[in-house]
């Protein structure tokens, strides 16, 4: 068990493109960032209603939203669906659903969730065996997993839910990358029982990360407690209208689905041509795990290509889907040129 005493402190993560830049000044611009693992191909943009901007939201589209993502999550119905701008403004709410005590989280994995849950009063935790989580008041895992793409099956998050919810305890599963997971192992559809906490994101599947939306399933009451913290209009009109025509696309969904499959394997037969093993991950990002990732993130940099590293994991890198051909030219070269210097043998990985 690993205590984190300092989990209130922020948080680096990828995407910034102005860090990228001061850590790598000569680095061609603009960057290729594969950093978040945020699907690089965005759902087609549309021109708004004027009303999205220039009134406040209507209730009725904000119950139309819930309804669709109800459908779409497999949540029971609307009433189990809480909209957000964005799933992080949901983490400590959710961390406060249940009284100050110990809550534990299945890492390594999203730091955010440890931040959140000692901002919401708990002694946190981190712990890399998925049984000590019944010992908790609040329970936290990611599913699949961010960053190396786990995945815990629905039959023993259940058994989990129930060992906790009889003591008063709580479940969070945070379902980020869900969409281009094994569906059959979410919660969304269990969530009515009460107990569990399914976080959906909008943003990471749909490309759409600026639109700030994201969902909380739950049982109603937990439901309509999260609502009222949020408050009225907590989610803007042009997330409203952005949410409800894409989640109702079933059919460009089925088609992204393919697409991010054929970019996966796309990525792995590249890393595999330049010696990079592949340890884990989803159809959105790569898990990557050998003594040479310092080298590999500098040098991928240094040419204009950030990837997602982690300060407390110097061995593990986690990569991003290029979205142009161009991007995927220039990661191929940068790997290239990288692997050239590195040797012909591929080193052993760090587990």
């Amino acid at each position: 068990m690993k205590l984190l005493g300092g989990a209130i402190a922020a948080v680096d993560h990828g995407g910034s493109l102005g860090r990228a830049s001061a850590l790598f000044p000569h680095a061609p611009q603009p960057f290729v960032d594969l950093s978040t693992g945020i699907n690089p191909h965005s759902y087609p943009l549309f021109d708004l209603p004027a009303t999205a901007q220039s009134r406040l939201p209507e209730e009725g589209r904000l119950r139309e939203l819930a309804e669709i993502a109800a459908s779409t999550y497999g949540a029971p119905s609307a009433a189990h669906v809480a909209a957000a701008p964005g799933t992080q403004i949901l983490l400590p709410r959710v961390a406060s659903l249940v009284r100050s005590g110990k809550a534990l989280v299945l890492g390594p994995t999203y730091a955010e969730h440890a931040r959140a849950a000692a901002i919401a009063g708990h002694a946190v935790a981190e712990v890399d065996n998925f049984d000590a989580l019944a010992e908790a008041d609040l329970a936290v895992l990611v599913n699949p997993n961010n960053p190396d793409g786990r995945i815990i099956e629905r039959d023993r998050l259940l058994g989990l839910a129930t060992r906790l919810r009889s003591r008063g305890g709580l479940l969070v599963v945070d379902e980020a990358f869900m969409d281009v997971g094994p569906t059959e192992q979410s919660l969304a559809g269990d969530v009515g029982a009460g107990g569990i906490v399914v976080l959906r994101s909008f943003g990471k599947f749909f490309g759409l990360a600026g639109i700030r939306l994201g969902f909380a399933l739950a049982d109603p009451v937990t439901v309509e407690r999260l609502e009222a913290q949020l408050g009225p209009w907590a989610v803007a009109g042009p997330a409203l209208e952005y949410g409800i025509r894409a989640l109702a696309d079933a059919e460009w969904q089925a088609a992204m689905r393919q697409r991010l499959a054929a970019d996966t394997e796309r990525l792995d037969a590249l890393l595999r041509k330049s010696g990079v093993p592949v340890a884990g991950g989803t159809n959105l990002f790569r898990y990557l795990s050998l003594a040479e990732a310092p080298t590999l993130f500098s040098a991928l940099g240094e040419r204009g290509v950030l990837v997602r590293h982690f300060a407390d994991r110097p061995q593990v890198l986690r990569v991003g889907l290029p979205g142009s051909d161009e991007e995927w030219h220039r990661l191929e070269a940068a790997l290239a040129a990288w692997a050239s210097r590195r040797g012909d043998a591929p080193k052993e990985i760090v587990r």
